[in-house]
């Protein structure tokens, strides 16, 4: 007999090997959860494509960066919008799920970005800086990250072409990222030491840290799925924007207290069985 629960193909690479993450063991957490809701099926990101139509919604998890896969994931992505797939997250995302074009453009409007430039002529848009960041546009994970002296920006291959980003190294106190369903505050975790990006407590946000992370989510006009908003605290107390992460975002489930992690859970399967329920 067919199962009266919506069918979720969860996209996750287990085996992925994230520097102080556990991708398999959260993935693995959360899909057993969704499991008293829905009927659920695991499977890598290169078997996607062969499996989705059989299933009510595409859930895509920790999965690992695009980079590694690029040429999979577009056939995904080209493929899901032409056959009407319901995709979680959505593929309409304007943040990291297109790339890191957003953070010029958030940057260049005003909004509280850290400054960001992408080609030679608009180096000097950038404060100054001990050091500074590069890294691919379309990068992800730290993957091709360096760290420069202002005097060997002039020399790196892909600046001429818009290919990199760069970025001043900001000086902060700490990392702090707000996690959402839908448009929804979930929960926020912070690094104690900067040194750490994974070493996450949790934080109690004040009403300002939320607002500057909701207006970013409420920007990116995703109706549904998961979102991580990645910001520094400068040594001022200010909030800056790191990045918007709206594909597949980690979620340090493990750093949370057993009733936190069960309110996201739930949040998740509510968001979730409104999005797979046929239009």
């Amino acid at each position: 007999m067919p199962s009266a629960q919506p069918s979720v193909l969860y996209v996750t690479d287990l085996t992925y090997e994230a520097r102080g993450r556990r991708y398999g063991d959260e993935d693995v957490f959360l899909s057993s959860r969704l499991r008293d809701t829905f009927t659920v099926a695991l499977c890598h990101p290169l078997d996607a494509v062969a499996l989705m139509d059989s299933f009510d919604a595409v859930v895509v998890r920790n999965s690992g960066p695009v980079l590694n896969y690029q040429a999979a994931y577009e056939d995904f992505r080209t493929r899901a919008l032409s056959h009407g797939v319901r995709v979680y997250n959505p593929l309409t995302g304007k943040a990291d799920m297109a790339g890191k074009q957003y953070l010029l453009d958030l940057s260049a409007a005003g909004h509280p970005v850290i400054p960001t430039a992408d080609r030679r002529d608009t180096l000097d848009r950038l404060p100054h800086a001990d050091a500074y960041v590069a890294k691919p546009k379309a990068g992800a994970d730290s993957l091709g990250l360096r760290v420069l002296a202002r005097d060997e920006l002039d020399g790196l291959d892909g600046l001429d072409s818009g290919d990199l980003l760069i970025q001043p190294r900001i000086d902060f106190r700490y990392e702090v990222s707000f996690y959402f369903v839908d448009h929804t505050f979930q929960y926020a975790l912070r690094t104690p030491d900067s040194d750490r990006r994974w070493a996450l407590t949790p934080y109690r946000p004040t009403d300002d840290d939320l607002a500057f992370a909701q207006c970013f989510v409420d920007w990116n006009a995703l109706d549904h799925g998961i979102q991580r908003v990645d910001a520094c605290r400068t040594q001022d107390g200010r909030l800056l924007l790191v990045e918007l992460e709206d594909l597949n975002p980690y979620l340090s489930l493990d750093r949370l207290a057993p009733d936190d992690r069960d309110a996201f859970v739930t949040a998740l399967k509510t968001s979730l069985l409104r999005f797979a329920q046929p239009h």
